[in-house]
């Protein structure tokens, strides 16, 4: 392999601004010093991207076969052709089954590539889940798709800024679901990741908080079914024997106040919008969406596909070169890392 990571990098839906901000990270300077972005996605799409957006593609373009090769590296950034998409099959802006079986081809050839040890992470651009769906892609998402092809025992969504980390004990369901899918064990399970993930991000032994699912934290009963009482409290406390530094339950209303929020590195929340609104209102930009559980690195971007910009130029890339950040971060540390935190996994 080259001096500088291979970085493994998906293009996203073709319809989306993932071309374009994939782009930009192809041509930046400071990047391309850092590590050699391999992008997993369609050379004919990225030309399209880069004439209506005044952008340049100087890169190779390569096959799926030539990165499979066992002495596979590059010292430039590489563009993979996992597809190669009809011009008029896919148009900015538009939903559609053709690129929605793409963009799965893309993520699916670079989580094999990571898992053979040939890039040291994948950074993930927006996917459109209504066109997987289209495409017959039976699976909501991208944590769910890495969760299963990497054969990880347990995972958990991460989103992480400056200003706010928080994890998720529950992702992709309806608020009725969430009570019936917390138990003790999986919120020690994220309390875990939580805090393996952020010794790796940080560098230092942190500080967790955990929300409660109900209002006022359950209020001692009053509010819920005593969810505090029976599952949340119980793995805080089965987090403290095991030597990490966590709080709660945290009343969620309270939580993401500064002067509290303030005090922890990262806060456990029990369900999607718990953890999602108050980061969205203080990173939407720069926020950066990690898979932890993983046998191999995942970071995204922490926005969607934004159709109705998608090929103007205008999109914001700065949430994908945070999310590079962090994935370079994480694979310069991941091994130090693991030595502190064995014990967190003997049950």
């Amino acid at each position: 392999m080259s001096a500088r990571p291979l970085l493994a990098l998906t293009m996203g839906d073709p319809a989306g601004i993932g071309p374009e901000i994939c782009l930009r990270a192809l041509g930046n300077p400071e990047i391309s010093k850092a590590c050699c972005l391999v992008l997993f996605g369609d050379a004919g799409v990225l030309r399209r991207v880069a004439a209506l957006t005044h952008q340049e593609l100087q890169t190779e373009t390569m096959s799926l076969r030539d990165i499979e090769k066992r002495e596979f590296k590059c010292e430039r950034p590489v563009v993979v052709e996992c597809s190669r998409l009809p011009e008029n099959e896919v148009q900015p802006g538009k939903l559609s089954a053709a690129g929605g079986r793409a963009s799965f081809d893309y993520v699916e050839s670079a989580i094999r590539a990571a898992s053979q040890g040939r890039v040291s992470a994948v950074v993930t651009a927006p996917i459109q889940k209504e066109a997987w769906r289209l495409a017959g892609v039976n699976c909501p998402g991208h944590t769910e798709l890495f969760t299963i092809l990497t054969g990880a025992s347990r995972s958990c969504m991460m989103q992480t800024s400056e200003a706010l980390t928080v994890t998720m004990v529950t992702t992709h369901v309806g608020y009725t679901e969430v009570p019936r899918l917390l138990s003790a064990e999986r919120v020690l399970d994220v309390i875990e990741l939580t805090a393996q993930a952020m010794l790796e991000i940080k560098q230092s032994l942190p500080k967790l908080g955990v929300c409660g699912l109900n209002p006022h934290a359950g209020e001692h009963g009053l509010f819920g079914q005593g969810e505090e009482e029976r599952i949340i409290t119980p793995a805080i406390e089965r987090a403290r024997s095991k030597g990490i530094d966590v709080e709660g339950p945290l009343p969620p209303d309270a939580a993401f106040l500064t002067h509290v929020r303030e005090r922890f590195d990262a806060i456990v929340c029990m369900y999607h919008d718990q953890g999602h609104i108050p980061f969205k209102m203080l990173a939407f930009h720069t926020g950066v969406n990690v898979t932890l559980g993983l046998p191999i690195i995942r970071t995204s971007v922490d926005h969607g596909t934004a159709y109705d910009i998608a090929w103007k130029g205008v999109a914001n890339p700065s949430s994908l070169f945070s999310a590079i950040n962090v994935a370079l971060r994480m694979a310069a540390s991941r091994g130090a890392s693991a030595a502190h935190y064995a014990g967190f996994h003997q049950r």
